[in-house]
């Protein structure tokens, strides 16, 4: 049996980015880190084979940071997936629903489970760093009257019990994650059908609408566009688009279209398209 893969994460084990790994690299060892930050260190300095990082979420929106984090650092994304995100009421075993007063998460979980709060007055929320986190806490803890919102997996690592499943406003919640690896270690996938590039713009008029047209005169499909601004540059902004390609070949000559326009282009990953959850 070989060694496994050690794949750091930002959160505790039993969080969705944990969820995440195992589907990507199952049998991997988990690292959690606190930080965004501190996994791409634990990356870049060895002491991770490769990370997996929320990317975007089909509610929430993008995770921006994590964008500035794939460009400062000498990565590639080497594949993606889709998680279906549902969200849990959690507390100690023995607990009931009625004994619960305050409710503890990351922040973006507390948003997607507005109505069941809202049905619940009595339960305050508190923002936390991580959904498994939460969870941990409150076992170590042993409070009764205090509950997480977070996995079922999360529920299930730390012993505790479900009292509300599927408490999310909205079921179609989804996460979209990416497997990064240090670029010298990343695989080629021949069967790639998807790039995701960044690049920078001079500051005038029209230059934006260039770049993209040269992307259009491919016959690329643009699946998605992101807009980040420049550290020490007011009005400067980085782009970031995911692109469908149909060969290895037209994601070399998207990004030749690419580098006739603008100052600055990185590849940041050539993979497969998620095709499921």
């Amino acid at each position: 049996m070989g060694i496994a893969s050690k794949i750091a994460i930002q959160g505790e084990p039993g969080s969705f980015s944990h969820e995440a790994a195992l589907k990507l690299v199952p049998g991997a060892e988990i690292i959690p880190c606190s930080l965004s930050a501190e996994v791409f260190s634990a990356l870049a300095g060895g002491a991770a084979d490769a990370a997996v990082i929320p990317i975007e979420n089909s509610l929430a929106g993008s995770v921006a940071e994590h964008f500035d984090l794939l460009l400062a650092h000498d990565v590639a994304v080497e594949q993606e997936t889709l998680l279906r995100i549902r969200h849990n009421l959690i507390a100690i075993a023995g607990a009931t629903l009625d004994q619960i007063d305050r409710v503890f998460s990351h922040p973006v979980a507390l948003a997607q489970c507005r109505r069941f709060l809202a049905a619940h007055p009595r339960m305050e929320s508190f923002a936390a760093y991580d959904t498994a986190g939460s969870v941990k806490q409150l076992v170590e803890l042993r409070d009764r009257r205090a509950a997480a919102i977070a996995s079922e997996q999360a529920a299930g690592y730390y012993g505790a019990a479900i009292l509300e499943a599927g408490i999310e406003d909205n079921p179609e919640n989804f996460t979209r994650f990416f497997l990064v690896r240090r670029s010298a270690d990343a695989a080629a996938d021949a069967q790639a059908n998807k790039i995701s590039i960044a690049f920078s713009l001079e500051h005038r008029p029209g230059s934006l609408v260039g770049a993209l047209s040269a992307l259009s005169a491919l016959g690329t499909n643009l699946t998605k566009i992101e807009s980040r601004p420049v550290h020490g540059k007011p009005w400067e902004y980085i782009f970031y688009v995911d692109c469908q390609i149909r060969s290895s070949v037209e994601g070399a000559r998207a990004l030749d279209a690419l580098r006739a326009h603008c100052g600055m282009v990185k590849e940041l990953g050539r993979y497969r398209e998620a095709s499921g959850v």
